[in-house]
């Protein structure tokens, strides 16, 4: 109650004081100025409507806050907002709010120095002014009332200075009210960011879960591909031991071994942690050396990985896909067989690993369905982001070259 009596006392007063000097100025004309009834009717009019719109304007404010102080009375709104998203990202999100306010006009937006500017038409909060154009608190005119907003960058956020202010000077703030109207479009651009804001979190939480859920079913493959080994693969090991125990059992033997460290490889590790190209290296070979074994003289295999690379992060199963691509795709088709290179260098912080082959390269009868390569770029995705990535080219003269780049380990670094 005190502050609405002082806010009530504060335009009165200064509506006094504009009458007085009136009157003064209405005394010194000749003639008229010996007839004083028509100012002090003008000046009880004026104080009786300038109270009135006063208290009109102390309701009005009590019913959009809920209560009545110092900040809320003014005509001049100031919010200081800080948004958790980068300054660009920040401004855009305070543009997009000013815009969707109602009657906003001239909107001057400045990105590079993240400033903006706008008006905003003033409503006619009753419908109409008691005697319209004879309300002494219109007599300065309906001024628009003005927006301000200003991005101060921060770390990984964005502070934003929010203006909210007549048209009009601000000496004109002891004689004019807004009706409460930039106290609304203050509230309004405070709440549209923080609903903005919350719907960016949200998104990010959706994607954090999308992304989440792939990896998991990542995982979940990955931990199938651990848990079977190719039956065929299997079958056809199993069955040359065999034949070879009966005419060549130190053969048979040698290819037990190599089936024995191809499997104690292939079992599932516990959790979802990275291997390295080292162990997936051993596994490759034992294969590989299964496989020279069977096919005897129609396979070679030449490795070329030096010693420092091997304890390069690497995803399970992954070496082992390419090398059966290149011994399904390029080399088991032709009759005279050929070989597999597995390749890695050290480059400015990365490893290329590379797995070609001398085969049938891109031919419709040796393509496959391409899923195990979409499968290694998802994984890499998922593992690295965008620090990895699988390249498949045609190897020269013949044979099919693929190579995942990754991101070396601590150690590698200090070497290159």
């Amino acid at each position: 109650m005190i502050k609405s009596f002082f806010f009530v006392l504060r335009l009165a007063v200064a509506w006094f004081l504009a009458v007085v000097l009136v009157a003064i100025m209405w005394s010194e004309l000749p003639l008229l100025g010996r007839v004083d009834w028509p100012v002090v009717l003008l000046g009880m009019v004026t104080m009786a409507l300038v109270v009135a719109g006063a208290l009109s304007h102390l309701g009005r404010v009590r019913l959009i806050a809920g209560h009545i102080d110092k900040s809320v009375l003014s005509n001049r709104q100031r919010r200081q907002v800080e948004i958790p998203l980068e300054a660009g990202e920040a401004f855009d999100l305070v543009e997009a709010a000013v815009r969707e306010l109602p009657r906003v006009e001239q909107v001057e937006a400045a990105r590079d120095s993240l400033q903006l500017r706008a008006k905003v038409g003033r409503p006619q909060t009753y419908g109409g002014h008691p005697l319209g154009r004879w309300n002494p608190l219109l007599w300065f005119g309906i001024p628009r009332n003005q927006i301000q907003a200003t991005v101060t960058p921060g770390h990984d956020s964005g502070s934003v200075t929010l203006i909210c202010e007549s048209e009009s000077p601000a000496w004109s703030d002891w004689f004019l009210v807004d009706d409460g109207t930039n106290y609304e479009n203050a509230e309004a651009i405070t709440r549209a960011i923080s609903r903005r804001v919350a719907e960016h979190r949200r998104g990010e939480k959706a994607a954090a879960v999308q992304t989440a859920t792939e990896k998991e079913l990542a995982v979940a493959k990955l931990g199938l591909l651990h848990a079977q080994v190719e039956p065929h693969f299997l079958y056809n090991t199993l069955a040359s031991a065999q034949l070879l125990a009966r005419s060549d059992p130190p053969r048979a033997d040698e290819m037990l071994g190599h089936l024995i460290q191809y499997l104690r490889h292939s079992l599932p590790s516990t959790g979802d942690e990275l291997s390295t190209l080292g162990e997936e290296l051993e596994r490759a070979v034992a294969y590989l050396e299964i496989l020279k074994i069977r096919m005897g003289p129609r396979l070679d295999v030449q490795v070329d990985v030096p010693e420092n690379l091997r304890a390069t992060p690497l995803p399970p199963m992954m070496l082992q896909t390419l090398v059966e691509n290149a011994i399904k795709h390029g080399l088991e088709p032709r009759t005279a067989g050929g070989t597999v290179w597995i390749r890695a260098r050290a480059s400015e912080g990365t490893v290329a690993v590379t797995v070609a082959d001398d085969g049938d390269g891109f031919s419709a009868k040796t393509s496959g369905t391409g899923i195990g390569l979409k499968n290694v770029r998802e994984r890499l995705r998922l593992v690295f982001g965008g620090e990895a990535a699988l390249a498949v080219v045609a190897n020269f003269p013949a044979g099919v070259a693929a190579t995942i780049t990754l991101p070396a380990s601590e150690g590698v670094r200090s070497h290159v």
